[in-house]
């Protein structure tokens, strides 16, 4: 394996949400993600626990009803069965780490 920077591996498009899952196994699963303006994921539960890294641009990340501004090299946990949802007032990209209980 060779190392590489996670926020070249996944691209924006106009007026999409783009994923690419990097790794998973039993224990978790690690995603990038790369939001358009204007995207977003509808509030929704998960049984993992979350950790969100911005890795450019900021999200607005709202978990059991508080918004929160997370902006490039800041993270956020989404704490597992909490409603959450993720809006891109701009473009920006994250990794997502989901971890199994």
């Amino acid at each position: 394996m060779q190392a590489f920077r996670l926020v070249n591996k996944v691209n924006y498009q106009d007026g999409s949400v783009v994923s690419k899952e990097i790794m998973k196994k039993e224990a978790g699963i690690v995603t990038l993600f790369a939001f358009d303006k204007g995207q977003g994921l509808s509030e929704h539960t998960s049984s993992f626990d979350a950790l969100v890294n911005i890795l450019d641009g900021q999200a607005e990340i709202t978990i059991s009803g508080k918004p929160s501004i997370v902006k490039e090299g800041e993270v956020i946990i989404m704490p597992a069965n909490k409603p959450h949802s993720v809006q891109a007032k701009e473009r920006f990209k994250m990794l997502l780490v989901l971890i199994k209980r």
